[in-house]
């Protein structure tokens, strides 16, 4: 239960104070710290829902501000993001990078860059917050705090500030992000008619008939594509790498062996002789390479899709992305009568332990449902 909002005394010199807020609608905590030379009034500051949260805050605070750390007097805020992109960043794949570097590019570092990490306070940081939740979606605004956060800490763990101001300040919400949309079975039909023999044709299909994530397509290599149909096994691919940080998948349970319908082995096959012609050999590494026969990056993914889009007739394919194949692929099987919890597993969301671990030299059991009712319902491959 939250406590009341109760006005404090005021406090003398040399204490710490408490009290509400209205505008923030939230208690802040104050630490009195003097005066600085140039006669400004040194109070950080901390913020929080509750009298008690506030009091743990302030004596964090207060604990990092006697550790005695001489933090640099010019150590800028765009400095300590810039040396967290240069040393705590790495290992990331580009695309990651890419789009962090953008965000601080374009809402830290002109709105904070030129502050002295070491006054930075939490009003300030408030203020900040308050008017990017304006313009910002919500997931845009986590992400945003979270560079601020990580790149302080950074600078923490190398004595270059005291504490990490941005770790005291609460997150508003942010706007509402788009809502993603499914093409219908018409749509989806007119999309699998165009662009046939090329990559982003071989893609599409894949990802919206097998329900493939964009970053797994986009690693797929040939030999996690079987299609080769035996008396006990039916062509399917194995969804197990990703583009994501050492190639995993999304999740454990996101790795998964998915047969295929009809039409995807039909359309799998002649892409990958057409590949094998243009190189004169078997291939044997990524499935949808870039002209320089390295992963396709998100941007010429959905450079590409929308260009099918344009192809099938679509009025306004900026308005979609290529991750939406794949809530595509959700809402047809869901039209079509799949149980959810058959989606579900197809998808990689939830499945049994037993047939979503991967025993070393043991075939994995490969998922039926998703390929038999895309085959029920793309019956005539989508070319009527």
């Amino acid at each position: 239960m939250s406590e009341a909002p109760q006005h404090s005394r005021k406090s003398a010199n040399g204490e710490d104070s408490i009290y509400w807020d209205k505008s923030k609608n939230r208690y802040v905590g104050a630490v009195s710290l003097g005066y600085t030379p140039a006669g400004k009034r040194r109070r950080p500051k901390v913020s929080g829902k509750t009298k008690t949260e506030v009091r743990g805050k302030l004596k964090e605070l207060k604990k990092e501000l006697e550790s005695g750390v001489k933090a640099p007097a010019n150590y800028l805020v765009s400095r300590a993001v810039q040396d967290w992109f240069a040393q705590g960043f790495k290992g990331r794949d580009v695309g990651s990078i890419k789009t962090y570097r953008s965000l601080a590019n374009n809402h830290i570092t002109p709105d904070l860059g030129s502050a002295k990490l070491r006054d930075l306070e939490a009003d300030d940081l408030d203020e900040w917050l308050e008017v990017k939740a304006k313009v910002l979606s919500d997931e845009s605004l986590k992400r945003v705090l979270s560079i601020l956060r990580r790149s302080i800490a950074h600078a923490q763990r190398r004595g270059k500030v005291t504490r990490n101001v941005a770790e005291l300040v609460e997150r508003p919400e942010g706007q509402p992000g788009r809502p993603s949309k499914s093409l219908t079975l018409e749509q989806a039909k007119a999309v699998l008619r165009v662009k046939q023999g090329t990559w982003i044709h071989a893609y599409v299909v894949l990802a919206l008939l097998v329900g493939v994530r964009t970053e797994e397509a986009r690693a797929l290599t040939w030999s996690h594509v079987h299609l080769l149909e035996t008396e006990d096994i039916r062509p399917h691919v194995d969804v197990w790498r990703s583009v994501r940080r050492h190639g995993d998948t999304k999740t454990r349970k996101s790795r998964r062996s998915l047969v295929m319908p009809h039409q995807v082995v039909d359309v799998m096959k002649e892409y990958k002789r057409q590949q094998e012609r243009v190189l004169g050999h078997p291939v044997s590494g990524l499935v949808f390479p870039s002209e320089t026969s390295e992963q396709r990056s998100s941007t010429n993914v959905l450079r590409n899709f929308r260009s099918l889009l344009r192809a099938a007739g679509f009025e306004n394919p900026e308005e979609w992305t290529s991750r939406e194949l794949r809530t595509s692929f959700v809402s047809l099987l869901s039209d079509h009568r799949v149980p959810i919890e058959v989606i579900a597993r197809v998808v990689g969301h939830s499945g049994s332990a037993t047939t979503e671990t991967v025993y070393r030299k043991q075939l994995r059991p490969a998922i039926t449902e998703g390929a038999e009712a895309m085959d029920e319902i793309f019956k005539t491959g989508g070319s009527d």
